[in-house]
């Protein structure tokens, strides 16, 4: 039997009977990721399986690392198939790592391949894809197609000009693809240098001459009245922690023109100045009536050297530790008095803030909006079989899994998607389990429809994107 087979994580009939009756045919909503645009407008040909698989995926890159690879067949000047042998020498070192069942998801859904990659087969896999990578049906357009991908939500700052999402509408690509307003160079008020070249592009764009913090907000709504214009529905913001300190429109004001003149505000300062914004971002999503997202507790870029040789991004960040309750509940209050708190998804990547964000979702449900607070999919390292089920059960246990909008991709790679099928599996495993054990009702037409609803439905229901 090959290793990825039809009951791949599937230990009982129960669990079996909910993913092939109800939930492995479902569609694809990808509400949170970070495709390039571009990459789908330009219906992307990939020219091998290393622009595809390896490039930019920092997952494999930290595994890399970890088992003894020059940075020069990670990230470096490498020939793109001596880092796709590395990577290939690699997997058999990620044994109960989540990056050897999701590689191996990937070559069977993909490209048909059911052997366990190796140093040893590592040229036959190559060319294998390769010669795949070539037909229509594995361009970006075909992708999204196979995987009956609905839409997609890519990741988008306030100053980009959304050009490649015009040209996605107008190109009859099946797959909806909307932007995701995503401020938080907004808040860079620390880097001057950084935060005065973004204000620029922002000014460009929106068209508006920022001479006053007036005039910045001004064209912060103007960008974000143009997302919704081009269909987008969701926000986003990824934070260490919530900013909630108390901040006047007057001392945000005070701390813009200081950044205008290139003096670097404090953390006391930029932290007035993001809460300030923060505000007015749930404001206008909450008018809108768009969803919020939170993506909190990264401690990112902790390695200085790597930083300084690489930049951002490129797997040198890890979870955070930082206290959240206090600041997040404020936040949500301040809007909640209001009345102008928006649906929020609050994800967690510290699993010892499981319950308390679970149980913070619950303190403004609205008793109008089904779900209305969402305590969100398992992210980043722990968007794997063990801590999908500890946001499962935190959520199960202190608020609504029925009412669930399920998993995402939160991903820059095309070859992503047998994620959902990860989830999807996780999910009919925990639920037939417990049907076994006589914890849920012996009932497939409830439990299944609820899987079956976490999968697609729900989400669909819940962002009002235009499908």
């Amino acid at each position: 039997m090959p290793f990825i087979h039809d009951d791949f994580l599937l230990s009982t009939a129960a669990a079996r009977k909910l993913y092939h009756e109800y939930c492995e045919a479902e569609p694809i909503l990808d509400y949170h990721c970070h495709l390039p645009p571009k990459d789908v407008a330009e219906n992307r040909q990939f020219a091998n399986l290393f622009e595809i698989w390896l490039e930019g995926d920092h997952y494999k890159w930290r595994a890399m690392r970890a088992n003894g690879v020059p940075e020069q067949l990670v990230t470096g000047g490498a020939d793109p198939k001596s880092k796709f042998l590395a990577w290939a020498s690699t997997v058999p070192a990620t044994l109960r790592n989540p990056l050897y069942h999701w590689t191996h998801l990937e070559l069977k859904r993909y490209f048909g391949i059911d052997e366990l990659l190796s140093e040893a087969n590592a040229e036959k896999v190559w060319a294998a894809a390769n010669e795949q990578l070539a037909a229509e049906n594995r361009r970006a357009w075909g992708i999204l197609d196979d995987f009956q991908v609905k839409a997609v939500c890519t990741t988008d700052d306030p100053a980009d000009d959304l050009a490649y999402h015009a040209q996605i509408a107008k190109s009859g690509l099946k797959t909806k693809v909307y932007p995701t307003f995503r401020p938080d160079r907004a808040f860079l008020v620390g880097q001057p240098e950084i935060f005065n070249a973004w204000l620029g592009r922002l000014a460009e764009v929106s068209g508006i001459d920022i001479t006053s913090f007036a005039a910045f907000l001004d064209a912060l709504k103007q960008r974000h009245d143009y997302f919704h214009a081009m269909g987008g529905r969701l926000s986003d913001h990824g934070l260490n922690a919530c900013f909630a300190t108390p901040c006047t429109e007057a001392r945000a004001a005070e701390i813009f023109e200081q950044t205008r003149a290139m003096f670097a505000a404090s953390p006391e300062e930029q932290a007035e100045f993001a809460s300030y914004l923060m505000l007015v971002f749930g404001r206008l999503d909450a008018e809108k009536g768009w969803t919020k997202q939170l993506h909190l507790m990264a401690q990112r870029s902790n390695n200085t050297r790597r930083l300084r040789e690489l930049g951002p991004d490129t797997g040198f960040d890890s979870i955070g530790d930082l206290p959240q309750i206090e600041a997040l509940s404020k936040y949500m209050d301040t809007l909640e008095q209001e009345g102008a708190l928006p649906k929020t998804i609050l994800y967690n990547l510290n699993p010892a803030w499981n319950y308390p964000l679970a149980t913070m979702a619950g303190n403004f449900q609205d008793g109008v909006t089904a779900g209305k607070i969402q305590f969100g999919s398992g992210w980043w390292f722990l968007d794997q079989k063990e801590a999908m089920e500890w946001q499962m059960n935190a959520l199960s246990n202190c608020g609504l899994l029925s009412r669930f909008v399920g998993m995402l991709t939160d991903s820059r790679s095309f070859m992503s998607y047998p994620r959902h099928e990860y989830f999807r599996r996780t999910l009919c495993n925990l639920l037939g389990e417990d049907m076994e054990k006589g914890l849920l009702p012996d009932d497939y037409g409830m439990v299944g429809t609820m899987a079956k609803r976490i999968c697609y439905r729900n989400a669909e229901e819940f962002f009002g994107l235009s499908l």
